[in-house]
């Protein structure tokens, strides 16, 4: 399993924090596991949300870098590219993925990374944070995206 080794991650002053979610909505239902474990993260951490949807994990990238330009401390990155028989899920991961790192480094936001990029359904669904996954990446990314603003204020504050 992928998750195997995953750390726990302790969030201690996320309520003051203003955090989106952009998600994806192809394969609605992997999508719809991995809104509500993110949104359910940031109700239990207590930060302030956005939740703004685009087509699918193409679109991600651009619309990450116009809320990280909009002054939130995090942005979460939500989607699913499933492998089929062309070159097309090659391309649309290594842009996404690409296009992700770039906004975060570009900007200073950090990106929480809840792209799935499977083989199957099956394997999405595994990670989808559904009743009977194995994982919940949508709460991962969250937990990482949060707790790299913490760290990076703490730095600002340093200064």
């Amino acid at each position: 399993m992928s998750g195997a080794g995953a750390p726990a991650i302790a969030i201690e002053g996320g309520a003051e924090l203003k955090v989106a979610v952009v998600a994806a909505q192809w394969h609605t239902q992997v999508m719809d596991g991995l809104v509500a474990g993110a949104e359910k993260a940031l109700a239990e951490i207590g930060a302030a949300h956005d939740l703004i949807r685009v087509p699918g994990s193409f679109e991600l990238p651009v619309v990450a870098r116009a809320l990280a330009g909009a002054g939130y401390d995090a942005v979460v990155a939500l989607g699913v590219v499933i492998r089929g028989g062309t070159p097309h899920f090659e391309f649309v991961c290594a842009a996404a993925t690409d296009g992700l790192n770039r906004v975060a480094l570009d900007t200073g936001t950090p990106i929480g990374f809840g792209l799935l990029t499977c083989d199957t359904e099956e394997q999405a669904l595994e990670r989808a944070g559904l009743a009977g996954s194995r994982e919940d990446k949508g709460r991962e990314a969250v937990e990482a995206a949060v707790a790299t603003a913490l760290v990076l204020k703490k730095i600002e504050a340093k200064r």
